[in-house]
């Protein structure tokens, strides 16, 4: 059995020396008594002798005594004493506690552990005391021993758990992430969202240390009988003058068996640059290897080649369909109430599908149980503030707060005509209220929403916004089992109001429903965590209506069929440690999707293009009566082997399933963009990914590299037929074309830590090419040749530099440089009678320029006093320091026989902002 010590270093200065004493062993233990005759006898066979004759069992390593021989006769002996001769000339060392006797390797102990007995009956306490040392980074080590577990249980053989909840000591809050793990030998574990633990360990003496970005460092001397729980709180890192440290899960990025993945860390989004000094998640996204933005100032993302809509993000699992405030400047995310965020992009945790391209999972704070506390912050766009109520301490919080915008000026500044003199607002909300009835339920309640209302002309309201509510309960069944049930609500739609004249205003609408239920279960095993659940989605869709806008408008009411389907799933995964070095995820998740009525589906001539031509008639189902099914298998599997020297390599295969898709003629996000369900006319995407990446820590951890390489196929991928309408169409259908799709690339990453000096380097080259190919014409692209999609950039480079001057004053910088994106340029003019026409090339046959910004950063801290009303933090940034007019797009007019051709660009200047954050 393996028993760590506590781990020892001659690079560290000593700290501290630990002291305890020995609980008093009974006599009739301490009497207990050994002989025999050794010649040269393994210390396997001498331990069994031990075990067979006293009433004393051994714990230890098999690898420490494997060698080990005992030569000696012995009569009589007293077990402390025959064990004192026996290891005087060895590296073993041993503490002795009732009835067991455990072995520890290497442990440099400075008065011993002697029990010598003067007189026959009579027992002495002697306390023995380890040389103890820690890091300078150790900031809180307290000088106790936990004992965890019984003793009376503890078994001979086997591993054990220990189990427990990481929280932030001022809040009660729990801290998803942190990293918690022994060194010797080296194993750990990240805590989940809700701060919980579980790592399986030898009974024995560890070191146990947590560490997490923010918060110092903590250390705790352990003695694990058998199976325990051990909670620990954390306190707020004060950075010192002479460094930083940014610290991270120790080796999680070569440990883990997922790859793909980015924890984005909420601290470091404070120093990077932001556009009108917004703090913004999704900006912080599109600075990792293999995640791209579609265009200045838009809240769509492309992850590994995919479609903006193959993305799927939720906030306490329940999904956004529209993560963009203000025209894409913004996401809806408030980035202050986040307690957690992670992308994943590559082999997705079996939990999660419905989506080809990334999962954004986001969870809010829940709250300080403690004491009353508060955020806010005013930028030149936007003021937020946010509130966190303790209501029954340690037992009940809520946290309420909301965001909105309170200028125009931002319009003013944009180099468009038709932009300048609009108007614009937007607001965010949300409320999170959280009990604990006991330490194993407690329950969830999140209400989030956001809405956008802007004028670009003086005739044309566009609104649109988002809610998304959930109620979660959380269940502790064993300190090795889990469950967390999850009830979820999300609505988005849009709006229109156009009243130019009141015979031609109207009303021009959408809206979506996803009404969900999720129930996880996690069960940790000495090498496995076991993943199972069940999932089941209700999808209602109102995929667009017009109405007339006051009693003079003459408008015809128009609706396009209401849409309904429900999506199930049910799935498995087991993460399984092999051996220390081999680890494998396997996991399957069987997806079903079933289009219902009411409906009328159309029907067309088999074998020929869809089209009025060829539409023959419609079948009429009725509620809730089953159209038609998808279904299929969805495979995860990765693996991760470690090589020696902080390094690993992994591979991964993945399968996924989309049954909703976005229709828009834009590459971004837009306010009119409409959804759709799979149904008999348009078939789900499929996308199969294999994933292989080499990854290595460089001075001690200090520095991150890797390199992931991926190559993805993909099924009924959507594109649209030219001229194609996808408002208010009856039959959209026939206007989509589906065909495949195959995306490849190479992400390189290297981030620094710690130190003044810290930030991240990231590179990717990646292609995403369609082919839309058939026996007709007009449902063919590009004579059937594969082309690129409209969000293939194959560059991408960004540089994140934070250097800290002192404990107050940082600087930051960011520097983005991409590919310019595929465009369709016109190639000719012809006139035909009186009208020019103009020939266009093949489709996407050329780019926009390459897009080069650089952002600038000054940070300046509020004093570090802890008795303070409120501590500030200001932020000047200069957003676009260079002045690039980058394209956004490019568009073309003829007149007079002549095309001209025009650079659509958002920003022209540099966009300097001050921005100040407190908290109280």
């Amino acid at each position: 059995m393996n028993y760590a010590q506590f781990p020892l270093s001659s690079s560290f200065r000593k700290f501290s020396l630990l002291l305890f004493s020995l609980i008093p062993l009974l006599t009739t233990h301490a009497q207990s008594r050994i002989s025999g005759i050794f010649d040269r006898t393994p210390f396997q066979i001498v331990i069994d002798q031990i075990e067979k004759e006293t009433n004393f069992r051994l714990f230890y390593e098999k690898s420490w005594v494997d060698s080990m021989t005992v030569t000696g006769e012995f009569s009589n002996a007293l077990v402390p004493d025959f064990m004192r001769q026996v290891l005087k000339n060895s590296r073993i060392q041993y503490y002795i506690d009732s009835l067991r006797i455990i072995l520890t390797n290497n442990v440099p102990i400075i008065e011993g552990i002697d029990f010598r007995l003067d007189r026959p009956g009579e027992q002495k306490n002697y306390s023995f005391i380890r040389e103890f040392q820690v890091t300078a980074e150790e900031a809180t080590v307290e000088q106790k021993i936990y004992e965890i577990g019984k003793k009376e249980s503890v078994a001979r053989s086997g591993l054990v758990a220990l189990t427990g909840y990481v929280k932030d000591k001022n809040s009660d809050e729990p801290i998803p992430g942190a990293y918690v793990y022994v060194e010797n030998p080296l194993k750990g574990i990240t805590t989940n969202t809700f701060g919980f633990y579980t790592i399986f360990l030898n009974p024995g003496a560890y070191l146990l240390k947590i560490q997490f970005t923010g918060m110092k460092m903590e250390s705790r001397s352990i003695l694990l009988h058998s199976s325990g729980k051990l909670d620990v709180t954390m306190n707020e890192d004060i950075i010192s003058l002479k460094e930083v440290t940014v610290e991270s899960e120790r080796e999680a990025n070569i440990n883990d068996v997922q790859m793909g993945s980015a924890v984005l860390e909420l601290r470091t989004m404070k120093t990077v640059p932001k556009v009108f000094g917004e703090n913004d998640i999704l900006k912080l996204a599109v600075t990792m290897p293999g995640v791209k933005t579609v265009g200045e100032g838009s809240g769509a993302i492309s992850v590994r080649g995919g479609n903006t809509d193959q993305n799927l993000m939720m906030i306490s699992d329940a999904p956004i369909y529209n993560p963009s405030h203000f025209l894409g400047f913004f996401s809806i995310f408030n980035a202050d109430a986040l307690k957690s965020s992670e992308l994943s992009k590559s082999s997705f945790p079996v939990q999660y599908g419905g989506r080809l391209s990334s999962v954004l999972d986001l969870q809010l704070k829940d709250g300080n149980k403690n004491k009353l506390v508060g955020q806010g912050g005013i930028s030149p766009v936007t003021a937020q503030l946010m509130v966190e109520i303790p209501i029954a301490k340690e037992k009940t919080s809520a946290i309420i707060g909301g965001r909105s915008t309170y200028s125009d000026w931002i319009l003013n500044t944009l180099s468009l005509k038709n932009l300048k003199n609009s108007q614009a607002s937007f607001y965010d909300y949300f409320i999170k209220f959280n009990h604990q009835f006991n330490e194993n339920n407690s329950i969830y309640f999140t209400y989030y929403g956001s809405e956008d209302k802007f004028k670009l002309t003086s005739d044309t309201l566009f609104s649109y916004g988002n809610k998304a509510l959930s109620l979660q309960w959380r269940h502790q069944f064993k300190s090795r089992m889990q469950s967390l049930v999850s009830l979820t609500n999300s609505k988005y739609d849009y709006n229109i109001k156009y009243d130019r004249t009141p015979e031609s205003a109207f009303n021009l609408g959408f809206d979506l429903q996803e009404t969900g239920f999720k129930w996880d279960l996690h069960i940790y095993r000495d090498k496995h965590k076991i993943d199972f659940g069940v999932q089941s989605k209700l999808y209602d869709l109102h995929p667009g209506y017009l109405s007339p806008l006051g009693a003079s408008s003459t408008v015809i009411p128009q609706n396009v069929q209401t849409q309904h389907g429900i999506e199930n799933a049910a799935y498995f995964a087991d993460n399984i440690e092999i051996t220390p070095r081999f680890s494998v995820y396997v996991g399957l998740r069987y997806s079903w999707f079933t289009f219902l009525g009411p409906y009328n589906v159309s029907t067309y001539i088999p074998g020929v293009p869809k089209d009025p031509l060829t539409l023959t008639g419609t079948n009429s189902y009725t509620n809730r009566q089953s159209i038609i099914t998808y279904h299929g298998p969805e495979v995860r599997l990765s693996a991760r082997y470690s090589l020696p020297h902080e390094s690993s390599v992994k591979v991964s295969y993945n399968r996924t399933r989309q049954y909703i898709h976005m229709l828009s003629n834009t590459v971004s996000v837009s306010p009119t963009n409409i959804w759709t369900l799979s149904d008999p006319n348009i078939l789900p995407q499929i996308a199969d990914q294999i994933s292989a990446g080499f990854y290595k820590n460089l001075f001690g951890n200090n520095i991150e590299a890797s390199l992931e390489a991926y190559y993805k196929e993909m099924q009924n991928v959507l594109d649209y037929k030219i001229g194609s309408e996808l408002i208010l169409n009856q039959h959209i259908e026939q206007d989509i074309l589906q065909g495949k799709g195959k995306a490849y690339g190479i992400e390189l990453l290297l981030k620094k830590k710690s130190g003044k000096v810290n930030g991240w380097v990231s590179y990717s080259y990646s292609r995403t090419l369609l082919q839309m190919t058939s026996p007709f014409k007009d449902e063919t692209i590009n004579a059937g040749e594969w082309f690129p999609a409209s969000y293939d950039k194959p560059h991408s480079f960004n540089v994140v530099f934070n250097y800290r001057i002192t404990r107050r004053y940082s600087f930051s910088s960011n520097f983005t440089y991409s590919t310019g994106r595929p465009i369709t340029y016109p190639v000719g003019l012809y006139k035909l009678g009186v009208n020019y026409e103009i020939n266009y090339s093949d489709r996407n046959a050329f780019r926009i320029p390459d897009y080069v910004r650089l952002d600038l950063g000054f940070n300046i801290e509020g004093n570090h006093k802890i008795k303070k009303l409120a501590h500030g933090f200001w932020t000047i940034s200069i957003y676009n320091a260079l002045g690039r007019h980058n394209p956004y797009s490019i568009y073309f007019t003829a007149k007079d026989g002549v095309i001209s051709g025009y650079q659509l660009s958002i920003f022209g200047a540099p966009i300097p902002t001050i921005t100040y954050n407190f908290k109280f």
